[in-house]
C-alpha cells in the first residue's frame, strides 16, 4: 500500500527538480499511506546518497526540508508508508540505506522471508537499524554488489530478486551511478515515464499525470533501468526485453481538489459524470454495444454461472449487482470476498464466468483469485479503473470504468461506475439469453443513462443529511438495515460510516434482527433503515418499528410515493421517483453524504483515515 515515486532528470537542467518531483508525487500519493514519509537524494559530486525521512504525514517531511534544505541533485526517489513491519516511526521510514549509504532503496510489498535473510547478513558482519522487512533489501544489495557483482549494480539486483520471497516494487539508487533510478517489481504495481526532461517512477498514475501521460507498466520479475534520456527493460536474467507504452487518458486536473474541502466530496459530486462516460461510449443507437470484450454471442448465452469477487466496496458492488443478474438473466450468482474465494478451493466449471472488480487493478487479493480462476481454466471479465493495470493485463476481457482517478480512500464514484457497468452486462447477458426482450433493454439501458440526472438533485440539495448528521454526530454505534437491493446498499453505506468517521456500524439483513442483533439495540442507538423495494416494503417498516419500540432513533431511507405508518422512524428521506431495479444508484447517494458529514462534524481526516489506505497491495 506504500506510495513509490522517483525522478531522474538532465544534468543541466535537473538541480532541484528531483526532490519537488518527489514531494510533490508523494502528496499525490498519500492516499496509499501516511506512516510516514522520505527522500532520497544522489548527484554527480556527491559520493553517497543524501536521506530525509520524518514520522507523520508527507507534510513533516515537506517542513523539515524547507527549513533545512537538502544539497542540489540529479535523480531522487520518494516514499509514503503504511506500515507493516516495524511501528510508524522514523528510523522505520523508508527510504532505508546500505551501511555506507552508497546505496538506498524504497518498497512497496511485504518480504516474506526477510528474517532469514537478516539472520544471514547479521552472521556476516552487517547492522541493522529498523524493524522493517524493507532494510534487508538494502544490505542484500550492498553484500552482492560489493562482493560476487563486483559494482554492477544490474546483477547485484538480480542475485537480490533470486534470494528474496515475498511481493515488492523497489526504487533504488546507486551512489556510483548518480543519474539513475532501477525499479524492480515482482507483484506489487509500479509504473514508468519518460517526460520531457527527465524519466520518472510511480505506484500509481496521479503522481504521473503532471509529467507525462505516456507510461510503462513493469511486468513481474522485471527491472527497468531509468536515465534522462532513456528506459531499458530486463528479465530477471538481465536480458534486454521490449514494453509497450500505455497513454493515460485522465487530466492533470482531475488529481486535484478543484475547490473542494476533499476529495471525497468532489468524487461524491463527480457521480453523474462518471456515469455518462462510462455508459455513453456503450450504446449504438440505444442498443448496448459491448464489442470490446471480444465476447461472441454463444458465450455469453453458454455462461453456466457467475462468480462476482471483490474487495470492501468492490465486494458490495457485487452483493448489489447479484439481484441484477438472477432477477433478469436467470443466471445463477456467487459473490465472494476475493480474500477468501481461493482458500475455499472453489468448485469452478470452464462453462463459468468469473467477474473480477478493483478500482486500481492492483488490489493483491483479487489478483490472486484471478490467477486462481484462470489456472482452472475459467475465463475471466475484469470491471477495472486503470488501463494498463496488473487485472487489466491478467484478464481474458475487460470492462474499463472512465472515473478518472479516486484520491479519497473511501470509495464513492468508483463504486457508482462498477456498478453501472455490471448492470449494462446484466442487460447485455439477460438480452443474449433471451431473458429480455429489445423493447426493454432498450427502456432500461435509457434509465441506466438517465442515472446521472437522477443522481444530480441528491447532490444539490444535502442539507437534511447534513442535518441528520449533526443530530447522529455523537453516536458510537450504528445499524444499517435493509432488504434486497436495500441490504446490499445497507453493507456499502456501513463501510463509508465506519471507514471515516470511526463509528462503530453494522449492516444486517433486516430479516435477521430477530436472530440476535436486536439484543444490540439500546436507547437512542440510530438505526437507518432502508426500504425502497416495494416488494418487502412492509416487511422492512415492520423491522424498523421493532427496533423503534426497543429505544432506536430510526432513519428511514424510501422512496416519495410510499406511506410511512406513524411511529416507524424519527426522520425520513425521500428519493425520487426512479426504476426499482436502478434505485440502489440514487441510494448510495445520500449514504455517502451521511458518512461524508459525519467524519467533518467528528474533525475526522475524510481523505485519509487512520490505519486505511486506497489500495491494498499486500496480503
Amino acid at each position: 500500500m506504500c506510495g513509490i515515486v522517483g525522478y531522474a532528470g538532465n544534468v543541466k537542467t535537473a538541480c532541484g527538480k528531483p526532490l519537488e518531483v518527489c514531494l510533490q508525487g508523494l502528496q499525490r500519493l498519500e492516499y496509499r499511506g501516511y506512516d510516514s514519509a522520505g527522500v532520497a537524494l544522489t548527484a554527480p559530486d556527491m559520493g553517497h546518497v543524501e536521506v530525509r525521512k520524518k514520522a507523520g504525514r508527507l507534510a513533516n517531511l515537506v517542513e523539515d526540508v524547507e527549513r533545512n534544505p537538502m544539497p542540489l541533485a540529479t535523480v531522487g526517489i520518494g516514499h509514503t508508508r503504511w506500515a507493516t513491519h516495524g511501528e510508524p516511526s522514523v528510523v522505520n521510514a523508508h527510504p532505508h540505506y546500505s551501511r555506507d549509504q552508497k546505496i538506498a532503496v524504497v518498497h512497496n510489498g511485504i518480504i516474506e522471508n526477510y528474517q532469514e535473510i537478516k539472520d544471514r547478513l547479521l552472521n556476516k558482519g552487517f547492522t541493522f537499524v529498523s524493524q522493517t522487512d524493507t532494510e534487508v533489501v538494502a544490505q542484500l544489495l550492498d553484500y552482492y554488489y560489493t562482493g560476487e557483482s563486483a559494482g554492477n549494480a544490474l546483477d547485484a539486483i538480480t542475485r537480490m530478486m533470486l534470494h528474496v520471497r515475498g511481493s515488492y516494487a523497489l526504487g533504488v539508487l546507486f551512489a556510483d551511478e548518480p543519474g539513475v533510478i532501477y525499479a524492480v517489481r515482482k507483484d506489487s504495481p509500479l509504473i514508468v515515464g519518460q517526460c520531457e526532461d527527465g524519466a520518472i517512477i510511480a505506484s500509481d498514475v496521479p503522481a504521473l499525470l503532471k509529467y507525462t501521460r505516456t507510461v510503462y507498466y513493469i511486468d513481474n520479475l522485471e527491472i527497468a533501468r531509468l536515465t534522462p534520456d532513456s528506459i531499458e527493460f530486463f528479465n530477471i536474467d538481465k536480458e534486454p526485453i521490449t514494453r509497450e507504452s500505455t497513454t493515460i487518458e485522465w487530466d492533470a486536473e482531475a488529481a486535484e481538489k478543484g475547490g473542494y474541502e476533499h476529495f471525497m466530496m468532489k468524487e461524491i459530486n463527480e457521480q453523474p459524470a462518471a456515469v455518462r462516460d462510462t455508459i455513453s461510449p456503450r450504446l449504438k443507437d440505444g442498443k448496448i454495444d459491448l464489442s470490446e470484450l471480444a465476447l461472441d454471442e454463444e458465450a455469453i448465452k453458454n455462461v453456466r454461472r457467475l462468480y462476482i469477487i471483490g474487495c470492501g466496496s468492490a465486494y458490495h458492488v457485487g452483493m448489489a449487482a447479484r439481484y441484477v443478474f438472477e432477477s433478469l438473466a436467470r443466471i445463477p450468482v456467487e459473490v465472494d470476498v476475493a480474500s477468501e474465494f481461493r482458500y475455499r478451493d472453489p468448485i469452478l466449471d470452464p462453462d463459468d464466468l468469473v467477474i473480477i472488480i478493483s478500482q486500481s487493478g492492483e488490489t493483491s487479493d483479487t489478483l490472486a483469485a484471478l490467477k486462481l480462476a484462470k489456472s482452472r481454466g475459467v475465463p475471466v471479465l475484469a470491471i477495472v479503473n486503470v488501463v494498463g493495470s496488473s487485472i487489466a493485463r491478467a484478464a481474458d476481457y475487460v470492462l474499463y470504468t472512465y472515473a478518472g482517478p479516486e484520491i479519497a480512500v473511501a470509495s464513492t464514484k468508483a463504486y457508482m461506475v462498477q456498478l453501472c457497468t455490471l448492470y449494462l452486462f446484466a442487460f447485455r447477458l439477460a438480452y443474449a439469453r433471451g431473458r429480455l426482450s429489445e423493447a426493454e433493454t432498450r427502456r432500461l439501458t435509457a434509465e441506466l443513462l438517465r442515472a446521472g440526472e437522477v443522481i444530480q438533485p441528491r447532490l444539490a440539495d444535502c442539507e437534511q443529511i447534513k442535518y441528520l448528521a449533526s443530530r447522529f454526530v455523537n453516536t458510537q454505534s450504528c445499524f444499517f438495515i435493509g432488504r434486497g437491493f436495500d441490504y446490499a446498499l445497507s453493507l456499502e453505506g456501513s463501510l463509508k460510516l465506519k471507514e471515516i468517521s470511526y463509528v462503530h456500524s453494522d449492516a444486517y439483513a433486516a430479516g435477521e434482527l430477530k436472530h440476535g442483533t436486536i439484543s444490540l439495540i439500546t436507547d437512542g442507538v440510530p438505526v437507518i433503515a432502508l426500504a425502497t423495494q416495494k416488494q418487502v416494503y412492509e416487511k422492512t417498516i415492520s423491522n424498523a418499528k421493532e427496533t423503534k419500540s426497543r429505544g432506536a432513533r430510526v432513519i428511514l431511507f424510501t422512496t416519495k410515493d410510499v406511506v410511512v405508518p406513524e411511529g416507524v422512524a424519527d426522520y425520513v428521506v425521500r428519493l425520487d421517483d426512479y426504476d426499482e431495479l436502478l434505485m440502489p444508484l440514487q441510494l448510495i447517494v445520500p449514504l455517502q453524504l451521511f458518512a461524508y458529514y459525519m467524519a467533518v462534524l467528528r474533525g475526522c481526516d475524510v481523505d485519509k483515515p487512520r490505519n486505511l489506505a486506497k489500495s491494498v497491495t499486500v496480503e
